[in-house]
């Protein structure tokens, strides 16, 4: 483990690395607006507000807009922002990159993943998939297609699953359409995975969902949610819901630069390799 100094020249070799893969995969580096007026609302992500506004959390609900406008392959590397969020994995400041890709599913996302992984980590070993339901009957004894409990499953997720997943590269994958978020339905499997290594979620990937309609119940019952766990309560993003359609079919996945680049550099503290205060 080096010195903070070392670390932050590491941190650009391995972000210029990054660009270069999906540069030579025909990817368009894009950039859209940190201040946003309506995040995506989520349960237990909070945006910081500013202004008449609020700082994203993520670029998502953006990135898909230029999906709609017609560009097929697009990533981004930027800063989010999350309250309340600080600890040795957490800052309420980081940086993600998200990619998206029309006429994908997530499996297609996985396989980028996975090169972009290996790339950065050659020697990042077996890679593994487990299913949601596996890894709830194998770690935690029950089944949440059966008997769904929301306050159960992340805590188990949190306590059970997490800790116990095996320590190389693991894509924990295939959801309960309960905890699909943006992503699209098949029967009661939600298209989703995340993605771990050494014990560590690095990233959320969907087949996004591309119905303007259930993605605005979706939304509805995510305020629902968040109203009931005190939580601030945020606007729909109307545009965003309008030319969902448009996309037809996508997949995309959020990354997080911090914990990647901490964990390529054998540290277990994202403040270790990262400007901050």
């Amino acid at each position: 483990m080096g010195g903070l100094v070392e670390n932050l020249k590491r941190r650009a070799e391995i972000i210029r690395a990054v660009r270069a893969f999906f540069d030579n995969r025909g990817f368009t580096e894009v950039s859209t607006p940190v201040l946003i007026s309506a995040p995506a609302p989520e349960p237990h992500i909070d945006c910081p507000p500013c202004g008449r506004g609020y700082l994203r959390a993520s670029p998502e609900l953006q990135m898909k807009k230029l999906l709609a406008a017609g560009m097929a392959r697009i990533y981004q590397i930027g800063p989010c922002f999350r309250d309340g969020e600080l600890g040795a994995r957490h800052n309420p400041e980081f940086t993600m990159i998200e990619w998206y890709r029309l006429g994908a599913t997530y499996l297609d996302i996985a396989a980028d993943a996975e090169s972009l992984f290996r790339e950065i980590m050659p020697g990042c070993g077996k890679v593994e998939r487990i299913t949601v339901r596996e890894a709830y009957l194998n770690l935690a004894g029950w089944d949440p297609w059966v008997e769904w409990d929301q306050d159960r499953f992340d805590c188990d997720m949190a306590t059970k699953i997490e800790p116990n997943l095996p320590k190389g590269l693991v894509f924990l994958m295939d959801y309960p359409k309960e905890a699909a978020s943006l992503a699209r339905l098949r029967g009661d499997v939600a298209e989703r995975w995340e993605l771990y290594f050494g014990g560590v979620e690095l990233a959320n990937c969907f087949t996004e969902l591309c119905d303007g309609e259930e993605q605005k119940k979706r939304f509805l019952a995510a305020k629902d949610e968040r109203r009931r766990l005190g939580e601030s309560d945020y606007p729909i993003d109307g545009e965003f819901l309008d030319l969902l359609p448009l996309v037809v079919s996508a997949a995309g996945v959020a990354l997080g630069i911090d914990r990647l680049v901490a964990l390529a550099l054998g540290e277990t503290d994202i403040h270790a390799v990262m400007c901050g205060e």
